[in-house]
């Protein structure tokens, strides 16, 4: 029988699958909530709100259609109340807001693939005690970058 992935890789491959639904072509981002059993509570990714169909030329305009898109991790957390998570992956360290929505959910482990380096969350997750911990290597990972609609090697 095959070594087992720890629950960080499992976290973390249900992210990646989770971000295939987004519906943005600039980045695509996706998130899976665990329990404290290690159990799915759910999974999300990056889009508009649910319902909404956008005007034509809404998805021409990178950075002035960025401020509508609701970020993975707030729509994770639409879905199970403060407390009921424990660990959340994402396919992208949060950004600031989004880490000190995590924080106010009770979110004890967070682990992300891509790095943000105009987030604060290590600041944050450091000042809280919340363990942040990238996570390179996870079933799909070899696939992460031409999932996410992203170039290897690129910034943000």
């Amino acid at each position: 029988m095959g070594e087992r992935i720890s629950i960080p890789e499992y976290a973390m491959a249900l992210a990646q699958v989770a971000s295939l639904r987004s519906e943005d072509p600039y980045r695509k981002v996706g998130a899976a909530a665990l329990d404290a059993d290690n159990r799915v509570i759910g999974t999300a990714y990056n889009g508009l709100a649910p319902g909404f169909d956008p005007p034509p030329g809404f998805w021409d305009d990178r950075d002035g259609r960025q401020k509508f898109m609701l970020h993975a991790e707030i729509n994770l957390c639409s879905l199970f109340r403060r407390g009921e998570a424990r660990i959340v992956a994402t396919t992208t360290m949060p950004c600031t807001s989004c880490m000190q929505t995590l924080c106010s959910y009770g979110i004890e482990e967070i682990y992300y693939n891509e790095i943000y380096r105009e987030s604060d969350a290590p600041e944050i997750a450091d000042l809280y005690g919340i363990k942040l911990e990238r996570v390179e290597c996870f079933p799909l990972s070899e696939f992460a970058p031409v999932l996410s609609g992203r170039v290897v090697g690129a910034v943000d």
